[in-house]
């Protein structure tokens, strides 16, 4: 949300990268894929609502995404032909320059195995953001959202659940979160 609000307006190029990378954050596709949206990636499916329709550059499998509302807007503004991408490690150097502008600066701890040691730094949040943030990010809003596990599957192409759960960024209060919503958790009438 801080990067979508964010004001761009007198930043183009910034403008283009954060658009293209919302696109990546409500579809959890990988850079090379979200970066090469065309107009005739857009369809309406059968039921009538409109989908992007990808054939994975990874993968060379076909998926099917709905549209975001927000990706929708992001269309729009582009009258579907959404501006050219960067290169991938061009598009990260503005996405930490984003990152830093939204005032995504919460204190995260990394650790790295350098020399055989495991050594611990702190960094501002907006360091870590990459184009596969976006894919991830995807993947795990659609999970907290309720997407079915197996849904989002067919789009990241994971194969297995357990693979794929170690995927999706979760704490332990957004999973609790999530339990809360399920019908075991919830108080049950007593017959008196």
């Amino acid at each position: 949300d801080l990067i979508y609000k964010l004001d761009l307006n007198n930043k183009p190029a910034l403008d283009r990268v954060r658009d293209l990378f919302l696109i990546g954050c409500y579809t959890a596709l990988r850079f090379s894929d979200f970066s090469n949206i065309r107009p005739e990636n857009i369809i309406t499916t059968s039921k009538g609502g409109r989908a992007l329709k990808i054939n994975a550059f990874k993968t060379q499998q076909t998926v099917i995404i709905p549209i975001h509302p927000r990706v929708e807007e992001i269309l729009a503004k582009y009258e579907n032909n959404l501006p050219k991408a960067i290169s991938n490690q061009k598009m990260n150097v503005y996405l930490k320059k984003i990152g830093e502008e939204a005032e995504i600066k919460t204190l995260v701890e990394i650790t790295k195995t350098i020399g055989g040691k495991r050594v611990q730094t702190t960094v501002p949040k907006y360091k870590l953001i990459t184009t596969h943030t976006a894919r991830r990010t995807g993947a795990t809003n659609m999970y907290l959202a309720g997407v079915p596990s197996l849904a989002i599957m067919q789009i990241t192409g994971h194969k297995t659940e357990s693979v794929f759960m170690k995927y999706i960024c979760i704490d332990a209060e957004q999973n609790a979160n999530l339990m809360m919503q399920h019908d075991f958790f919830k108080p049950k009438l007593r017959v008196v």
